[in-house]
């Protein structure tokens, strides 16, 4: 599944995506007739990893969406968003096996969500550093 339309922007640090699929009615997240808000986690996970093989990520590398932290909603839903999705996350630290992301979603000059995720690169590394 990828809901992303377009890359407007990046460099080492951030990537800008757009999407106009949110009002789809055959969007494969929608639920009871609505596209909830929660879906834009999705949007910016995918934008995560296409900036990560953008960066030139290991091939056929995976990455597990580990956490996300001090996600505010501020909206109920994204499907009657009326603009484009603008998809912005930042790169705050990474290293081998992690990387620690900033993400905001807007339409327009409205904000929707925003928060921060965790992405785990190599999932062995990062066990062993846990033991």
């Amino acid at each position: 599944m990828c809901l992303l339309d377009e890359v407007i922007d990046w460099d080492a640090h951030s990537i800008t995506c757009l999407a106009r699929n949110h009002m789809s009615l055959a969007h494969p997240l929608r639920w009871r007739d609505r596209l909830p808000v929660t879906a834009g986690i999705e949007y910016a996970a995918q934008g995560m990893a296409v900036h990560g093989a953008l960066l030139g990520g290991a091939r056929g590398q995976t990455g597990y969406l580990a956490s996300v932290r001090n996600v505010r909603f501020h909206v109920e839903r994204l499907d009657d968003a009326g603009a484009e999705l603008e998809i912005r996350c930042q790169r705050l630290h990474g290293e081998a096996s992690s990387v620690l992301y900033a993400f905001t979603l807007r339409a327009g000059e409205i904000a929707l969500l925003e928060g921060r995720a965790a992405v785990v690169l190599d999932a062995s590394a990062f066990a062993n550093r846990l033991s």
